[in-house]
Order: structure tokens, then C-alpha cells, then sequence
């Protein structure tokens, strides 16, 4: 199966899931972590339950954008620090998360795309109008949409080679940081 039909078939598995009373999170890893070969036991799919609703319906971040970022992290994530002790180590841990490439690089795509599509991600601010009807169906089609994107860029981050993702320039991000990331020099 090429790279388009498995994005495809990620993408369908997820808007399926919703249908299934899977949450928004849940989709989106469940979908990517049962098509692609983590390496990792099917049961890691019970971290994605908590991240529904922006954290167990608080609102903050939305549950497809965690579910992706826990379907990605399955597939790109770390999974132990580099070698070494003190200020070495910590040099080349940082290296991973924001040198170039990086690993930060990689998860910032997709909040910024999700962002990009929809205006917002956080669960509260992107269903506000249905704060009192949360059940609707109108609320529902809204979000199996944004899980059917989410799932489709977790897929196309899962099965793109990381380091050439993992290399591009960040997005909005909380340190402001550009190509140049890494650096303790608050101006760049």
C-alpha cells in the first residue's frame, strides 16, 4: 500500500472510530497506532481516553491535536536520552527537542495546521457556539471533521521521514524561536 492510501485509509479509520463513541483523542491514536507498526503494545492506545474535550471535557487543547501528537510521539518520539551525564547530556537532550533537526520541529506542525484550518485549538474556543448543546449533531460533524484532519496530518508525519520534518522551520511556538532555535541568546 503507497504512503496516500494509508494516509487515506488513517484518516477513515479515525472519522469511523467517532462514529463508535471513541472521543476525539482516542480516534486519532487509535486509528494511527492500529495501522502503523509502533513497535508498541495496541494497549498504549488507553493514554489517548483523558485528552477528550480539551482534558476530560476542561476545554484547553483539543483532544484530536493530543491524539496526534500521541499517534506521532508512537512513531518519532524519544524513547531515552542520549547518552552521557551533566551538561553534555543535557546538550544533546536539548539537540533532539530543538536543533535541526529536532523533535519539536515535528509536533509544532501540528497545532500550527490544525490552527491554520480551523482558528483556534482549544476545545472551548472552537466549540463555543455549542456550549449549550453539546450533544448536537451539527457539534459532532464539526468534530469528526477536525479529527478527520488531525488524523491525516498524524498520518503524513508518521509515515514522512523524521528527520526531513523534524528539519523544517517552527511555527507559532511559546519561545518565539525560528531556524536558529537552540540558542540561549535572547536575540537570536
Amino acid at each position: 500500500m503507497d504512503k496516500e492510501a494509508k494516509i487515506e485509509e488513517i484518516k477513515q479509520r479515525a472519522r469511523k472510530n467517532f462514529s463508535l463513541g471513541y472521543n476525539c483523542a482516542e480516534c486519532v491514536t487509535e486509528a494511527v497506532i492500529s495501522l502503523i507498526d509502533t513497535g508498541l503494545p495496541q494497549e498504549v492506545k488507553k493514554m489517548a481516553t483523558g485528552f477528550g474535550g480539551g482534558v476530560g471535557l476542561f476545554g484547553d487543547t483539543c483532544g484530536a491535536i493530543t491524539g496526534a501528537v500521541l499517534a506521532v510521539g508512537a512513531v518519532h518520539g524519544r524513547s531515552s536520552l542520549p547518552e552521557g551525564e551533566g551538561k553534555e547530556a543535557v546538550k544533546k537532550a536539548a539537540e533532539q527537542l530543538y536543533g535541526k533537526p529536532g523533535l519539536y520541529r515535528l509536533f509544532n506542525q501540528i497545532p500550527n495546521r490544525l490552527e491554520e484550518k480551523f482558528g483556534n485549538t482549544l476545545c472551548r474556543d472552537l466549540t463555543s457556539k455549542w456550549k449549550d448543546t453539546w450533544l448536537c449533531r451539527e457539534h459532532a460533524l464539526f468534530c469528526r471533521e477536525l479529527i478527520t484532519d488531525a488524523a491525516r496530518i498524524a498520518a503524513e508525519l508518521a509515515l514522512s521521514d523524521k528527520d526531513k520534518e523534524a528539519s523544517k522551520p517552527f511555527g507559532k511556538n511559546v519561545e518565539n524561536l525560528k531556524d536558529d532555535a537552540g540558542s540561549c541568546d535572547p536575540k537570536g
